[in-house]
């Protein structure tokens, strides 16, 4: 599976969503995704809730997300120069869960991540 937002795409977002749709053993440990994120990504997500110092248990979520995810199609993505959203489903073990995530970066990293769906819906499609 690849998954390509637009060229209009910041470059590590380009980046993130190749990794996103990179498979289980290309992803390993996440050391492609971490030279995308700051130091200190401050992350909101459904189930986990806002961390303002997130990566290193952010990266860990993400391999839970790549092991389950089967397809993920991208349904629209705005940028601008304050950040970027990109709105798209994933196909999961059980079927597809909605994603919207909200994005800001700084020296061409993510530094905020506000990641929004229906968690419980998540887990009952086979999420983790």
């Amino acid at each position: 599976m690849t998954v390509t937002v637009s060229a209009s795409a910041p470059l590590a977002l380009q980046r993130y969503y190749r990794v996103l749709s990179s498979g289980p053993d290309a992803y390993g440990r996440g050391e492609d995704l971490r030279p995308l994120l700051t130091e200190h990504l401050d992350f909101t997500g459904s189930l986990a809730g806002h961390h303002p110092d997130a990566t290193d248990a952010f990266l860990e979520g993400v391999a839970g997300f790549i092991a389950t995810v089967q397809h993920i199609r991208i349904v629209q993505e705005v940028h601008d120069h304050g950040g970027s959203a990109v709105l798209y489903d994933a196909t999961m073990p059980g079927g597809a869960v909605r994603f919207a995530e909200f994005f800001r970066f700084q020296d061409g990293r993510i530094s905020t991540l506000n990641l929004h769906y229906d968690g419980q819906d998540y887990l009952a499609k086979g999420g983790r």
